[in-house]
């Protein structure tokens, strides 16, 4: 049996990981595209167990409680929606979450309280034009730090993971007739992505990030990341789900 540990620095709201970051360690040990479903808020500083209870399937554990599951997925998008870097730029500057309205301010991925070269301080925002469709797709520029290399001198898949995260969650909380929050709180409840290649940390890369359904509860997205040459390096399909405050904050 193997094990894992969240480090704080890795936080979400205050008191679990972020969900990309914790699905992407899970789908590690996933080869291919991975969906990552989860169960709990997983827990920080505190060893999970890492099982493969049937060929395929893997959970994280803490005791008998399942924090999460993973099984491989193909993953293809429906559609694809690119930005430039510039226009991911611009896209940022137009976020509709203000620093002072943000609810998890130190969340690793798109926390506006944590320190460049800290956390990734993803703060996505509209593009000035729509999609073909008309809906809204969403931008944000991401130029990884050197501390998000992996062994293999690329970033870790986990911060793939956690980069395809947040923007997902941001335009699945907006409102386009407003151009603001529409003031859901919403926690990851799945996130399936496909890594087709790895950034260099320095590399000036662009997320995009669409919305693609609600029902109930339950809002979805479509994520993509892009290379400095415009390659595609991985997508993703994200699965929100709003809650009470205190659920959010894991006082309940």
């Amino acid at each position: 049996m193997q094990t894992m540990t969240i480090p704080r620095r890795f936080r979400g709201p205050p008191n679990s990981g972020n969900g990309g970051y914790v699905c992407g360690l899970l789908a590690r040990h996933i080869q291919g595209g991975a969906e990552v479903t989860l169960r709990a808020p997983p827990p920080l500083e505190t060893a999970l167990d890492v099982v493969e209870p049937e060929p395929g399937r893997w959970e994280l554990r803490q005791a008998a409680a399942v924090v999460a599951t993973g099984r491989p997925v193909p993953i293809a998008l429906g559609r694809l929606e690119r930005a430039s870097f510039d226009e991911a730029v611009a896209a940022e500057q137009r976020t509709p979450i203000k620093p002072h309205q943000h609810l998890l301010p130190m969340c690793f991925v798109c926390g506006p309280d944590r320190a460049a070269g800290d956390g990734l301080r993803l703060f996505a925002g509209p593009l000035a034009r729509t999609a073909g469709d008309g809906t809204t797709v969403f931008a944000v520029p991401w130029t990884p730090f050197p501390g998000l290399a992996g062994s293999d001198g690329l970033v870790a898949p986990e911060f793939v993971w956690s980069a395809l995260d947040c923007p997902s969650g941001y335009t699945v909380a907006y409102d386009p007739r407003t151009g603001e929050g529409d003031g859901a709180v919403i926690l990851l409840g799945r996130l399936s992505v496909r890594i087709d290649a790895r950034p260099k940390p320095g590399e000036r890369c662009v997320v995009t990030a669409w919305e693609t359904g609600r029902e109930g509860r339950r809002r979805t997205a479509e994520t993509a990341l892009f290379g400095e040459t415009g390659d595609v390096l991985a997508v993703g399909r994200a699965v929100w789900i709003t809650v009470d405050r205190d659920v959010q904050l894991g006082k309940a």
